[in-house]
């Protein structure tokens, strides 16, 4: 089978609606969650702002349109290298370099919603990992791999959502040596339904903070604040997570996309 006859099927199947589309991506605007720093670093993310031009008025009779006010990590948001100190020399490492061919994978969805919803807490080990794999077959080079927390349920709420108290936010995500495993199995990157790809205590852990620092030091990417995980098959679906070309980005809210096979 060739090629061009793949993405001919492929586009029967999607026109027939044999492949679904599933949306993975929260709304954006002004409600959206956004990361809350430390008060000593001073400088937040703004709030997502939506400002009217013209709504078929005397400002544009015949058209509407809005220009934004939004961060790079805003929302459902792509972390490419440059973000991180540890992948700041990658020539490829922002929006406007990066290699495309890498952001249309298979996913991988670890669902550990039921552990997370028990434990905000949370962090994913090599032995669930390797579990995962004995059930559903192995993670592969050149893949997606994500977190099914089901934490995209909080998101109408900041509070809950972020789930911070005086020592921190509480928020599951992955081990340092789980990152590095993956990174070792080739993946493309690394997702979470959280506000980012660590877990909310992982400033305290070696090296801080391991998603971002282990993924960028190899040229990997985040995805961070995913929906509708629950609405994907542990292995099988495509997964396009596209930021905006930012010019010299650091990353970009994203309209995660996957395609998923109907039965």
């Amino acid at each position: 089978m060739t090629s061009q006859s793949v993405l001919g099927q492929l586009a029967q199947m999607i026109a027939a609606g044999g492949i679904s589309v599933v949306d993975c991506t929260g709304v954006l605007g002004p409600e959206t969650p956004l990361l809350k720093l430390p008060p000593e670093l001073a400088k937040d993310t703004p709030p997502v702002k939506i400002h009217r031009i013209s709504e078929y008025d005397k400002d544009g009779p015949f058209w509407a349109w809005n220009w934004l006010e939004l961060g790079e990590h805003s929302g459902t948001h792509f972390d490419a290298p440059h973000h991180w100190i540890t992948g700041r020399d990658y020539p490829d490492g922002a929006t406007d370099t990066l290699d495309v061919q890498r952001l249309v994978a298979p996913v991988n969805v670890l669902d550990f919603s039921r552990e997370c919803g028990e434990n905000p807490d949370f962090l994913l080990t090599i032995d669930h990992v390797k579990a995962w794999e004995a059930r559903h077959g192995e993670i592969r080079p050149g893949e997606w791999v994500v977190l099914r927390s089901d934490w995209d349920r909080r998101a109408h709420d900041e509070g809950l959502f972020l789930n911070a108290d005086a020592n921190g936010p509480h928020t599951p995500g992955p081990t340092a040596e789980v990152v590095q495993y993956l990174i070792d199995k080739g993946i493309v990157g690394w997702g979470s339904q959280c506000i980012g790809t660590d877990a909310g205590l992982a400033g305290g852990m070696t090296p801080p903070f391991p998603a971002h620092n282990l993924l960028h030091a190899n040229n990997r990417f985040g995805l961070a604040s995913l929906a509708n995980l629950d609405k994907l098959p542990a292995k099988g679906a495509i997964l396009i997570a596209a930021p905006l070309k930012i010019k010299n980005g650091t990353g970009s809210p994203i309209r995660a996309l996957a395609l998923v096979p109907k039965g």
